[in-house]
């Protein structure tokens, strides 16, 4: 009696959870075309039929494959390309950075590709993957925190050359940033208060989660403090740059200990904190002190002036820019990207403080706080 066959089963489609480990081969049996093919598809897509290369890219897309733009047969295909991440640019200071950005990379022959994260670590990821995806040379990131980033942890896996801009990488570590000492200049900038004669400073900052600039200035004011015997306030978090935070700043300064001086961990922040200030009826610099951090160009325009920490915001990026490049070169010449010696440049930086900065007022001649703002 003949032995009865099962039907042959179908070709097995690529198993492999999305993002882990997927490999080409895995990508080729998904979309059914051979392993060549499939190679053909990223490195000489002219070659192949537009409706394969789609089911290749659909494959791809659904195991949310990527290949590695370091590999031997993609390393030569350079695309000049230099990826950026910047967190926004409704930020002026990443406006003016972003400037020194384009004009290092012109003069470098390098075209820019730019992405704004919004303070989000999650979004960071995608807009890291979509970088990525246009296959750029290399990197200029800005990433809510540095020290605990996964998008970085895959990046050095993957030896994915980037420069951090803003963002302090550790000196002892293995990665490349651009920036000033931020817990340094913000304790300089605090001492200058203290020096001023004001005894209770607070500082106003956004979240410390969305930045890690943020928390080392915070530190750098816990450094002036406790260097002058000064208790430290706790942080006011505000939730907003560049809409009215009016509730959180009356209840600081009606608090019977209200500061003298506020410290703003960046110059948006310390422009809407003035006007917050001034509907509650307060006087800035007569009434209460402020400085910020960061040095726009736009606090040098209000009345009275911003006094502020500046820092060379259009250099840390053309610095970021000229860093990459270098690496980027070094890399065309057949030196390992990961053998590079880590550079963490710090930038100088700079007090301007006039304008918003005063010495203390006495208690009697403080205007009195709105009740209707």
């Amino acid at each position: 009696m003949p032995t009865s066959r099962r039907p042959a089963s179908p070709p097995r489609i690529a198993a492999a959870e999305p993002g882990s480990g997927v490999t080409l081969a895995d990508v080729a049996l998904a979309a059914r075309v051979s392993l060549a093919t499939a190679s053909r598809v990223f490195s000489h897509p002219q070659l192949v039929r537009e409706a394969t290369a789609q089911r290749v890219h659909d494959a791809a897309q659904r195991l949310a494959f990527r290949p590695n733009l370091l590999g031997a047969k993609l390393r030569s295909q350079q695309t000049r390309i230099i990826g950026v991440m910047l967190p926004t640019l409704e930020n002026a200071v990443f406006a003016e950075c972003w400037r020194g950005i384009e004009e290092a990379a012109l003069a470098a022959s390098y075209s820019l590709m730019l992405v704004t994260s919004g303070y989000d670590p999650a979004r960071e990821r995608e807009r890291v993957e979509y970088l990525l995806r246009h296959r750029v040379d290399g990197m200029v990131l800005t990433v809510a925190d540095a020290a605990h980033s996964q998008v970085l942890d895959q990046l050095d896996a993957e030896s994915i050359p980037y420069v951090l801009a803003y963002n302090q990488a550790a000196p002892q570590g293995r990665r490349h940033s651009v920036s000033v000492d931020n817990r340094a200049s913000a304790c300089e900038g605090v001492t200058a208060l203290i020096a001023a004669g004001h005894r209770r400073i607070a500082v106003a900052s956004g979240s410390f989660t969305a930045s890690d600039r943020a928390r080392q200035r915070f530190a750098g004011y816990e450094d002036a403090m406790r260097a002058h015997g000064l208790p430290a306030m706790a942080p006011v978090c505000l939730p907003s740059h560049t809409a009215s935070n009016a509730g959180q700043i009356r209840a600081l300064m009606q608090a019977p200990d209200a500061p003298t001086a506020l410290f703003c961990t960046n110059d948006l922040l310390a422009i809407g904190v003035i006007s917050d200030l001034k509907r509650l009826g307060l006087r800035v610099p007569r009434d209460v002190s402020v400085l910020g951090y960061d040095g726009i160009a736009l606090g040098a325009l209000v009345e009275p002036p911003l006094a502020t920490v500046v820092q060379p915001n259009s250099e840390i990026g053309a610095g970021a820019i000229r860093h990459i490049v270098s690496r980027l070169r070094a890399a065309t010449r057949a030196e390992a990207v990961a053998s590079a010696e880590p550079c963490v440049t710090l930038l100088p930086h700079a007090l301007r403080v006039n304008g918003t900065v005063a010495a203390p007022a006495s208690p009697a001649s403080t205007a009195p706080i709105s009740r209707t703002a």
